[in-house]
């Protein structure tokens, strides 16, 4: 198994484009992902900036057919295999969508689970080991990272709970039952000791109110964080 190293945490960086931000959501089925994306979406285009919300796998027509494809197929891939298709996945929508529009000025993109995913779902629950997926992605552009992400965590009770109120078929992963989900939890908490000053864990087990109020805060702070230090470079 690979040694997680400093090195290799710190060859991950956030991409720099003055005024626009790049976000994620994760955390396991039923966490509140979507909904609180919309509505922080709903936030920022209210204080004016562009918004793009994308979905991982997905974002680019590539992407969209590799989910299909990896969601809907009734035959186990091997936790390499997955690692390495959703790096592709990744790649592509980082050099078709997420750099050229982070490249215009007041832009947020928001995306619905990112490289968390892979470190969880393929690293540790599936055994491949964290630091071989970190090493997967440790070369450009795979090696950015969201600003800010939003780990939602619940318990896997509540998962189920919630899963069984929206009554939708299961797909590939959801489909792993309740020892998976275990070992899901286990593994975000573990990523996000990992990246503690990237990812922000918030108990999603309270209400959707309190939630959003918690995440647009965080966000609005960013942004005000982030103006200040431009105009102090400006300055000097």
């Amino acid at each position: 198994m690979k040694e997680i190293t400093q090195d290799l945490l710190n060859s991950f960086r956030s991409p720099a484009f003055p005024g626009s931000f790049f976000l994620s959501f994760e955390g396991i089925e039923g966490a509140g992902k979507s909904t609180q994306i919309i509505r922080l979406k709903t936030h920022l285009e209210n204080k004016n900036f562009r918004v793009l919300v994308l979905r991982e796998p997905g974002g680019t027509p590539f992407g969209e057919k590799m989910r299909q494809a990896i969601l809907e197929t009734k035959t186990e891939i091997t936790p390499l295999a997955e690692a390495h298709l959703f790096a592709a996945s990744r790649a592509q929508l980082l050099s078709e969508v997420v750099l050229k529009e982070l490249a215009v000025p007041n832009t947020v993109i928001i995306c619905d689970r990112y490289i968390d995913s892979s470190l969880v779902y393929q690293g540790h629950s599936r055994g491949l080991g964290v630091a071989e997926v970190l090493n997967i992605h440790n070369a450009f552009p795979l090696n950015l990272v969201p600003h800010l992400t939003f780990y939602l965590r619940i318990g896997v009770e509540t998962s189920e709970k919630r899963q069984k109120m929206r009554n939708a078929p299961k797909d590939y992963f959801e489909a792993k039952g309740v020892e998976f989900y275990k070992k899901l939890v286990v593994g975000y908490d573990l990523v996000a000791e990992l990246f503690p000053n990237r990812i922000l864990k918030l108990d999603a087990e309270v209400n959707l109110d309190e939630m959003t109020m918690r995440i647009t805060e965080v966000v609005d702070n960013l942004i005000s964080h982030s103006r200040s230090d431009d105009t102090t470079n400006d300055e000097m």
